[in-house]
């Protein structure tokens, strides 16, 4: 076990322990076992990752599958069908900066992610006082169906919105659902992270989308997982990162993997919540896993590098940085989210100014920013023998009260919340969760890969969904509100190509949409709140057999 002093109170942060699960005997996890056996024997009847079906995990990364966009309180009418800039070849050519190949498609009822952004301003332009941007981590079609049909114990649907979920089935007000492409300008940039500067403007691989191959719609069976994993010879389109999608949903721009709110070129781009912040809204961001990675950092910061995490840090919470060196910016006014307990010695990828401690938030940071030091920041923190939601609630009505921003700063094992499972507990099979952190290397040598939550884990953090409410609060109460809440589960678990955490996850971020749904009918609000639920980009799950995942015994897909 790890203790990590902060300044005024201790936290326990991680422990990975070899023994059973810390929360006694739980009902038996029929996924868990199908997880654990497909790794065993390195292949499964029911499903496989990647491009080769004897293979059950051959791919770790993500996907140019068409993702799905679910808006609640407003339509699609302005971007899909007819509105798709797929249609246009002038469109095309200003959204990537040239015409990619194979991309034009006069029939395309998908639209493309930067449409998210331009939602977001136009419920913006048309008044609404709260605007909620929620995003799956990883989440496409196939994962979601997999994980109804896993969730509800039967096949509902073969096509279209599906039904399961919250986020699928809530009709409490006007309610659209679409698909766009997420592919970026380009994959294979490089930059220096000292100097902010790109070093070979246009990357190694370009940008686009082709229909014929990735397919027209996400259930579409003539799609190629081949070209989606950026495989195919003759047209091997870039798939994009978490950093390149969240720049186009919070600026309406195409750029490179890797970047944070700078364009090809590396120039600086606005987010929507600086712009909104300009025009009175309140702005926060929430993530369930560490607060400094790609999709929480293009809601505020710029950073040639999604890497450069201390100085993305800076940025979110108004302190000058690598990429705003004498004129900080003005920080957002909630920030909750994980990496505490996460400490490396030396980041060569965080440049120069690295501070060694705290890999994901500076010491001097998090020190710098308290308000019980001088700060602009009510600090909620893990705490050891309290429960998290307690702690975040505390401190989100005492920053109401004395009319201060909110920081919450959480975590267990590599700064995510606890991984959840397929039967609603935490008890992960193992996977091959990647990590480049020496710290929790180390601990995977010493106890095993698979990482059983304490106690303490699961008491001390806060659910997404409490720190989503939490972050309701405080904004709202400043008067009009934007937030990007992120459910990142899903992706870490598809990196590791684990369908039990992967279902899990799935289920919690729904949990969390229906918290951001009850706060808004318990403020009577839908009539001036917009919220879109949508994914940063696609994994390459193949389920070849969905009645696995039921009650009954599979014959094959449907």
């Amino acid at each position: 076990m790890i203790v990590v002093p902060l300044f005024r109170i201790m936290l326990l942060v991680v422990a990975v322990v070899a023994s059973s699960p810390a929360r006694g005997e739980v009902p038996a996890d029929r996924v868990r076992q199908m997880q654990a056996d497909a790794e065993m024997s390195g292949s499964a009847a029911w499903g496989h990752w990647g491009d080769r079906p004897s293979d059950y995990a051959a791919w770790s990364t993500h996907s140019n599958r068409l993702i799905p966009v679910y808006t609640f309180g407003t339509t699609l009418d302005g971007v899909k069908d007819g509105a798709s800039p797929y249609r246009d070849p002038k469109r095309l050519d200003a959204l990537y900066g040239r015409m990619p190949d194979h991309t034009l498609d006069p029939a395309a009822d998908y639209f493309d992610q930067t449409d998210i952004y331009r939602l977001q301003m136009a419920a913006a332009d048309a008044g609404k006082r709260i605007i909620v941007l929620f995003v799956f981590d990883g989440l496409d079609w196939h994962m979601t169906r997999t994980a109804a049909i896993a969730t509800s114990g039967s096949i509902a649907y073969t096509s279209g919105r599906g039904t399961g979920f919250a986020f699928q089935d809530y009709r409490g007000t006007t309610t659209d659902y679409g698909f766009c492409v997420t592919s970026p300008a380009n994959a294979g940039t490089t930059f220096d992270v000292d100097a902010q500067i790109v070093k070979n403007p246009g990357g190694t691989v370009a940008g686009g989308y082709d229909a014929s191959r990735g397919g027209a719609t996400p259930w579409d069976h003539r799609s190629s997982i081949t070209y989606l994993i950026g495989h195919d010879r003759d047209v091997p389109h870039a798939y994009t990162d978490s950093a390149a999608s969240a720049v186009a949903m919070c600026t309406g721009h195409k750029t490179y993997n890797d970047a944070i709110n700078v364009d090809v070129n590396g120039r600086q781009l606005e987010p929507i919540a600086r712009t909104l912040q300009a025009r009175g809204f309140a702005v926060g961001a929430v993530s369930s896993v560490p607060c400094s990675h790609a999709t929480p950092a293009c809601t505020y910061a710029n950073n040639v590098s999604r890497d450069d995490y201390q100085d993305i840090a800076r940025d979110l919470v108004g302190l000058r940085s690598i990429a705003h060196r004498t004129e900080p910016l003005p920080g957002l006014d909630v920030v909750i989210g994980g990496g505490i307990g996460v400490g490396a010695a030396a980041e060569a990828d965080q440049g120069a100014n690295f501070e060694r401690g705290h890999k994901f938030v500076a010491t001097s940071t998090l020190l710098e920013i308290d308000e019980a030091r001088g700060g602009r920041y009510r600090m909620a923190v893990r705490t050891r023998g309290r429960k998290g939601g307690d702690v975040l609630a505390e401190a989100a009505a005492d920053a109401i009260a004395r009319n201060v921003r909110l920081f919450g700063f959480f975590g267990a094992a590599e700064g995510h919340l606890p991984y959840r499972t397929a039967n609603g507990d935490f008890t992960p099979a193992a996977g091959s969760i990647p990590t480049d952190d020496p710290d929790v290397a180390e601990l995977r040598r010493k106890y095993g890969s698979s990482i059983n939550y304490t106690e303490a884990d699961i008491l001390e953090n806060p659910t997404l969904g409490e720190m989503a409410t939490a972050a309701l609060d405080v904004l709202s109460a400043r008067g009009k509100a934007w937030l990007m809440v992120e459910a990142g589960d899903v992706d870490w678990a598809s990196h590791a190509n684990n369908i039990d955490n992967a279902i899990g996850a799935v289920q919690s971020g729904d949990e969390a949409f229906r918290a951001v749904v009850s706060w808004i009918e318990r403020h009577d609000a839908w009539n001036d709140a917009v919220v879109i639920v949508t994914s940063d980009h696609g994994h390459a799950f193949m389920l070849t057999d969905p009645t696995a995942f039921t009650a009954g015994d599979g014959e094959g897909e449907d």
